[in-house]
This record gives C-alpha cells, sequence and structure tokens, in this order.
C-alpha cells in the first residue's frame, strides 16, 4: 500500500487541487432519522438532561430550605442555622455522588456516562468543601458545640463526624493524584469504595448522634430518603447488577492482532445480546474474572449494531490489566456492562455531514460509527483526520482504506513520524492540519474527536478559532478516574 493519503475524486470542493464532493444526497438526514430512537432526538434528550439537573439542584437546594422553613431544636443564629444547611447539603451531595457512579443508565443517557463521572469528580470537591464550611463556622462561632477533639475523649458521634471527612479527603487526595502515589487503577478503585462506604456509614452514625439533622420529621424524611438511596444504589451497583452479568456471560470467539500493537477480541453472547446499543459507544469489559471483581475497564466498541450480535473490543495494551486482555485466548469468559455514552452519529440525525478526528487508540469509536453509517448505506460525506505516532502505527489503516470505496470518505492519516516516502500530513494534528483539510462549509458539521486529553484540548481551541460553534464540537473523555 502506498505511503499517501487517499481523497477520493467526487466532484465539487477542493483539497490538495484535487475536486472532492461533501454534499451529501438530498434524502441522507430523513434516512439517517430512521436510526435515531425517539430518546435520542434533540428535545427527549434535552428535556431528559433539564430534568436530571434539576432534581441535583432541588437534591443540593432542600437542606437549605428545610433549615429555613423548620424550627432547628438549639438553634443560635444564622451562622449555626447556616453551618447545619452546609452539613445536611453536604452529606446529601455526598449521597448523590453514589447515583453519579453507579452507572444508571436514566442518568448517563442524556450526558453520557463519560461526562457524568466528570461532574461525580468536581461535585465531590464541592461536597467536601461544604463538610470543611460546616465544620469551619462551627469551629470559629460555636467551638463548644465540637466538643475535643481527641478522638480517645470525644463523644462518639463526634469523631464519627471527624472520620467521615478525614475519609471523604482521602478520597479526594487519592483520585487527584492517583499516578503520583502509584496507585494501580485496581487498587485504587477497591480503596476507593472502601473509603466512600466508610465514610458514608461514619456520616450517617454522626447524623444519628448529634441530632442536629434530625430534629423535625421533614429532616428525617430528607435524610431517611437519602440514606436508602445511598443503600439502593450500592446494591444494584454491586450485588443486583453482578447477578444479572453472572446470567448473561460472553466468549471470546477470536483475538486478532492489530497494527501498532492493539488486539481486537470478538465476543459472541451465551445469554442475551447486548440491547439499546449504539454506534459509538463502550462498555466495562471483564474477562476471565467473577463479575463481581471490581476488576474491570471500559472498552469502546468497534464495530456497529447492525454488524451484531457479536461485540469487537480493541484494546491497546497501555497497563496491566489490558496487556492481559490484548492476550485472552478465544474460549475465555466474558461479562460485558454496557452499553454507555453518547459519543454517536445517532445523536446527529439531522447533520449534512461530519469531521472526524482521532489520535492513537481513539480511532476505535471513530470506527464504530463508520461501521454503521457503512452498514447502513449512509451517503452523507465524513471527512477523517487520523494522527499516529508512525505509518506502522495506524491500526485499521487497510479496513479504513477499503471503506472509501464504500462510503463517502475523505481519509486523511497525519504522521507524527513518517517514512521517508512520506508524501501526507506530517507532525501532530493542529491548527495548520485543520485549515489545510477542512473546508469552511464543514464549520457547522458535527466535529467528533477522540484521542488523548492534551490532543483534545488543543484541537477544541483551534476548531472554535476557525468559527466552529461549541455546539458542533463533541467528544470523547479518555481519561475517566
Amino acid at each position: 500500500m502506498p505511503h499517501r493519503t487517499q481523497i477520493r475524486n467526487r466532484d465539487s470542493g477542493t483539497a490538495f487541487g484535487i475536486m472532492v464532493k461533501f454534499n451529501a444526497p438530498d434524502n441522507a438526514p430523513d434516512t439517517a432519522q430512521n436510526y435515531q430512537p425517539l430518546h435520542d432526538q434533540p428535545l427527549a434528550v434535552g428535556l431528559h438532561a433539564g430534568a436530571i439537573l434539576a432534581l441535583g439542584i432541588l437534591a443540593v437546594a432542600a437542606p437549605f430550605v428545610i433549615i429555613r422553613l423548620t424550627d432547628p431544636a438549639g438553634s443560635v443564629g444564622f451562622t449555626w442555622d447556616f453551618s447545619m444547611g452546609l452539613g445536611f447539603g453536604a452529606l446529601g451531595l455526598t449521597a448523590l455522588q453514589f447515583i453519579l457512579t453507579g452507572r444508571l443508565r436514566w442518568v448517563t443517557h442524556p450526558f453520557g456516562a463519560d461526562i457524568v463521572y466528570v461532574a461525580h469528580r468536581y461535585l465531590s470537591w464541592g461536597a467536601v468543601a461544604l463538610m470543611l464550611g460546616h465544620f469551619g463556622l462551627l469551629y470559629m462561632f460555636h467551638e463548644p458545640a465540637l466538643g475535643v477533639l481527641n478522638p480517645f475523649e470525644a463523644r462518639w458521634e463526634l469523631t464519627s463526624g471527624r472520620v467521615a471527612l478525614t475519609c471523604f479527603l482521602a478520597l479526594i487526595v487519592t483520585s487527584e493524584f492517583r499516578k503520583r502515589l502509584h496507585l494501580r487503577h485496581e487498587v485504587w478503585r477497591a480503596l476507593h469504595l472502601a473509603l466512600a462506604i466508610i465514610g458514608m456509614a461514619a456520616a450517617i452514625a454522626h447524623v444519628l448522634g448529634v441530632g442536629h439533622l434530625t430534629d423535625t420529621p421533614q429532616k428525617r424524611l430528607f435524610w431517611l430518603g437519602a440514606t436508602l438511596g445511598f443503600v439502593a444504589v450500592l446494591l444494584h451497583t454491586h450485588i443486583i447488577r453482578p447477578v444479572f452479568l453472572r446470567r448473561n456471560a460472553w466468549r471470546v470467539v477470536a483475538n486478532t492482532p492489530e497494527r501498532g500493537g492493539g488486539h481486537t477480541l470478538e465476543l459472541a453472547p451465551e445469554g442475551r445480546p447486548l440491547s439499546r446499543w449504539k454506534p459509538g459507544q463502550f462498555a466495562w469489559l471483564k474477562v476471565e474474572r467473577s463479575p463481581f471483581s471490581l476488576i474491570e475497564h471500559p472498552f469502546t466498541i468497534s464495530t456497529a449494531p447492525e454488524k451484531g450480535p457479536n461485540l469487537a473490543f480493541s484494546i491497546k495494551p497501555l497497563g496491566d490489566h489490558s496487556a492481559q486482555l490484548a492476550q485472552m485466548p478465544p474460549g475465555a469468559r466474558a461479562y460485558v456492562d454496557g452499553p454507555y455514552g453518547a459519543f454517536s452519529i445517532d445523536r446527529m440525525a439531522k447533520a449534512r455531514g461530519f469531521v472526524m478526528i482521532a489520535g492513537g487508540v481513539g480511532i476505535t469509536p471513530i470506527l464504530s460509527n463508520l461501521h454503521a453509517l457503512e452498514a447502513r448505506g449512509d451517503e452523507r460525506p465524513v471527512i477523517l483526520l487520523y494522527g499516529s505516532p508512525t505509518w506502522e502505527d495506524a491500526s485499521f489503516r487497510e479496513e479504513l482504506g477499503a471503506m472509501q470505496a464504500r462510503l463517502n470518505l475523505t481519509l486523511v492519516h497525519v504522521i507524527d513520524t513518517p517514512p521517508e516516502d512520506w508524501t501526507g500530513a506530517r507532525g501532530k494534528i493542529d491548527a495548520e492540519t485543520l485549515r489545510a483539510h477542512l473546508p469552511p462549509h464543514t464549520r457547522d458539521w458535527p466535529h467528533l474527536l477522540c484521542g488523548p486529553k492534551p490532543m483534545l484540548t488543543a484541537l477544541r481551541r483551534a476548531l472554535r478559532d476557525q468559527g466552529v460553534a461549541s455546539r458542533h464540537i463533541d467528544y470523547e473523555i479518555f481519561e475517566m478516574v
């Protein structure tokens, strides 16, 4: 195969002096809408997202409203009431974190699971800030209420509160500095779960022992709901879902080496196949482990639903666990928790075309979306910029090249360290690359980006500088904690 970018001659529009057609057939969006379920239509997604955000705001605001409208026992003024409100809000927000990390589809659907995990990260900081505010106000204005700080002399309910605060602070520190602390992912995850459960249990003990947050029927009702919700999500995530997964195992039927050192595992269902699966989505994968194991990682499903029910996961060995997965032989038993994610052309039925930009292993969700366009006979134009360290590292390059005969696809390989006879784009995908390969009329097309975080940050800025509105830029966040 020659070391050059292939650009198809499709009339109108130019790239490198070659006439390239970028216009979709008039009926392309209508055809695409046949594959867009009602719950993925923009209005339904917007209403769903708005309802979840409203519930979240209500959960945070409710403690302050309850404090304001009730007559708290022992109130000694604004600073006391506000401190109690901060404590109440902190514990409610902490309980909410279990919902955000519980992989509940009604929560993740409108945003994508990656965005929900990012929200969990920042809201966790907010919950700890409220806890510190609660403690700080009491320390400054009502220090006698704190009793002695020595845990061997303090009342048990006050010590429980400090244990909870310590656990939640440890959660933040170990999450933000996991790599610097050299915590392996599976160790960190087990520690994260243990600290969360201990911290929440200590917080509940603190609330019950102190009594300030349970001294009225309204407060007791709110706190009972938060506690039961925390327990329900915990049971669903770590007991009920693994039981379901155990009844619907998968089997590895092929392990195919790919360029760049990756491997594609093909899995066949032994029970129910994946439901409500959209191109570009991902799933958490466990192979040759118990469905109750905490050792799992998210991987993109690199094929399309139309080519199911078998699933394909393209895995690059970037760590101990992914290296083990990449070597799994046919016959290995697997468990698949998914699908999740919103990085899908099914959310973009009215688009006239697509710009797709991938870096390294970020090609896998792009590949899944291209497979769907191919299987559906969708003739909307696609410009794909694909960055790789070397030509030999360009995974699926033969498959992508073959797709050009079946799709309205303009494929541009961008090689960081190209071979001597390379005549295509070289270096990193940057603002200059975008100007050279993306005609002005593509500015209002969806731009799907997937790759390392520094690449995404730079490209989002460059696209906005070149007139692409933020609403037209969609990206997959690689580094979920």
